[in-house]
């Protein structure tokens, strides 16, 4: 069973940032995928980026060169790096994790977080 937790969430302010943390606890081996999704009120949730067992899988057309992904093995961690914020960033933030070596959008999400509120105002 894989737990994540995410933290950091927040407001913000047009053009600044704000970084998202993601805690994994359980069984997570390079079979499995990690990654960042988004959900705005009244939209459907929105794949943001994830990694692969290998690295780095690849981020939304609406993020890149925006956002910045990374993980820290060691602590278990993954990051969202959020910089020059856009109100349409606003959204509830989950991280999700699942098995399997395809990591895009449409992958096996098992686990998902509780999610943490970013809103980012004018």
């Amino acid at each position: 069973q894989v737990h994540l937790v995410e933290s950091g969430g927040g407001s913000g302010q047009a053009g600044g940032s704000l970084r998202l943390s993601c805690e994994a606890s359980g069984f997570i081996d390079s079979n499995y995928c990690i990654g960042w999704f988004r959900q705005a009120p009244g939209k459907e949730r929105e794949w943001v980026g994830s990694f692969s067992g290998i690295g780095l899988w690849g981020y939304a057309d609406s993020v890149k060169g925006r956002f910045t992904i990374s993980k820290d093995n060691a602590k278990n961690t993954l990051y969202l790096q959020m910089d020059d914020l856009k109100p349409e960033d606003t959204a509830m933030y989950y991280c999700a994790s699942g098995r399997g070596r395809y990591c895009g959008s449409d992958a096996n999400w098992s686990y998902w977080g509780q999610g943490t509120q970013v809103t980012v105002s004018l």
